[in-house]
């Protein structure tokens, strides 16, 4: 895919707008934005009418995160082709994603498109960004009302509300549908989806027995109560219930059975069955838990492999790379708008950034940014050589440094990651901007970064590998790696978190 794109690049004539705009397109596909660049400028010089030129060329500063030229173009491609709701909603999306205000951009996309749903959650967003979450959850309320069967609404919606402290009736937009659509198979799901997310399996039970009640007893439901036992402790109902199933033939509760083994003392189970799937699956989910069934089955030759090499970890002091730490900290405070932790993610006493953190045009982020562009690059410089086996190192690829996710995250007195991973990247992070002095954190280790422990399974397993955090530290991980940190008394605990994108091919 990246030979092909790059020929139709090499071969395209600058001339040729619908030639290039096809190369340009092929070349954001196959990841590499950067080599259309030139023949997207090329083409413009000759006919900077063109807006879906300008379209393109903003797509691409997008993917390279370079999100002031983005927005550049995009403006110039929206001005060309004023009545194109793609460009419109590729421009609010940019800006957003830019840290400009703009909930008007995603008004404008919508008056072109007043179907396209998606465009209502940018404004959700934006709106959010700008301090005025009570009317993001307002208007999508509202349009909730008129469209009751808009499941991804609704979810966008709980998640506001959780994050905004609404922990009774976060979810009562799915009630309300509910009650208009009580056969409405797909709403009972996300609901019951949604109650798991947040950890709460007692009313996920209680809303599979309704869901039944109400849809006729549907086998979709029979997994997602199987999940809820299993995950608060249940061991023999769980047991029963996936009996009940037979083997799984998702990926996803394959991952949900694996861990249930783990929770109820059956490492070698767990083993086996993460063992029999883990070549289907290309996200790496399985990974982490074979890491734990290997260790507490003794099996430290594979567990070795996976994770002991000490080249997979990495520890660099990067405060004289990223700008003024000060500065960076009181940006970051701005940014932190919601008044608790988000519904799914691992946070436990503390808020969350929302977007792609990197993106932003701020001075102080792009400099962090840069900084740590430079650091990842060392750190994969330094890994063992590419080999197809190793989930870590099977890419033979190892160029421009891609992020896939970035944030903050602001921890007050007693907060806490719990111990989770991200298999949706490569390498992932922790990087200390403000920490609490000594005196209001408590006795090392407080606060430190633990790598290897699953507290939550309740494995018994003690940290291969413990880091004390010092601002302007920057930890890298393999995303797949079990990550949390030690609860800490007193103060605030700022920092910066990414993944960095695997690289194919």
């Amino acid at each position: 895919m990246i030979e092909e794109a790059r020929r139709q690049l090499a071969s395209t004539d600058p001339k040729d707008p619908d030639a290039v705009f096809a190369a340009g397109r092929a070349a954001l596909d196959a990841g590499i934005e950067e080599e259309a660049v030139p023949l997207l400028q090329a083409a413009l010089r000759v006919q900077p009418q063109v807006a879906r030129l300008w379209q393109v060329l903003g797509l691409a500063y997008r993917g390279l995160d370079e999100l002031a030229a983005a927005v550049t173009a995009l403006d110039h491609a929206a001005r060309l082709g004023a009545n194109d709701a793609l460009i419109a909603h590729g421009l609010a999306r940019a800006a957003l994603e830019a840290g400009l205000p703009a909930t008007a951009l995603f008004d404008r996309a919508r008056r072109l498109a007043p179907n396209d749903l998606s465009i209502l959650l940018g404004r959700a967003a934006a709106q959010h960004a700008e301090g005025r979450a009570a009317e993001a959850i307002a208007d999508l309320d509202a349009e909730l009302s008129r469209r009751p069967d808009w499941i991804l609404g609704h979810s966008t919606l709980a998640r506001l509300r959780w994050m905004h402290g609404d922990r009774d009736a976060f979810a009562r937009s799915f009630e309300r549908a509910l009650a208009q659509c009580p056969a409405g198979q797909n709403l009972w799901a996300e609901l019951i989806h949604t109650y798991v997310q947040a950890e709460l399996y007692e009313p996920a039970l209680a809303a599979i027995a309704r869901a039944r009640a109400a849809t006729g007893f549907p086998p979709v439901f029979d997994a997602m109560e199987a999940v809820a036992h299993a995950e608060r402790g249940d061991t023999a109902t769980a047991d029963r219930l996936f009996a009940r199933i037979g083997p799984p033939r998702h990926l996803s509760l394959v991952v949900r059975l694996v861990r249930h083994h783990l929770r109820s003392g059956r490492p070698e189970a767990a083993a086996g069955l993460a063992e029999a799937h883990v070549g289907a699956d290309p996200d790496g989910a399985l990974w982490p838990y074979l890491s734990a069934a290997w260790r507490l089955t003794g099996r430290s030759d594979r567990w070795g492999w996976l994770e002991g090499d000490p080249r997979f970890v990495g520890v660099y002091d990067v405060a004289d790379r990223i700008g003024d730490v000060a500065a960076l900290a009181e940006r970051l405070r701005t940014l932190h708008l919601a008044s608790d932790q988000p519904l799914e993610q691992s946070v436990r006493g503390g808020t969350q950034t929302d977007g792609p953190l990197f993106a932003r045009i701020d001075p102080e982020i792009r400099a962090l940014r840069q900084g740590i562009a430079g650091a990842v690059a060392q750190h994969i410089a330094q890994l063992p050589p590419p080999r197809a086996d190793h989930p870590l190192l099977r890419s033979p690829r190892r160029g421009r440094v891609r992020f896939s996710g970035s944030w903050s995250v602001r921890l007050t007195g007693g907060g806490r990651h719990a111990n989770h991973v991200h298999p949706a990247g490569w390498f992932s992070s922790a990087l200390y901007v403000a920490l609490p002095g000594e005196a209001e954190r408590g006795p090392a280790p407080a606060g430190w970064l633990t790598l290897g422990e699953v507290p939550e399974l309740g494995l018994g397993l003690e940290p291969f590998r413990t880091i004390e955090p010092k601002p302007g530290r920057l930890v890298l991980f393999p995303s797949t790696m079990w990550h949390g940190t030690r609860p800490f008394a007193a103060g605030e605990r700022l920092t910066v978190a990414f993944d960095v994108a695997r690289l194919s091919g």
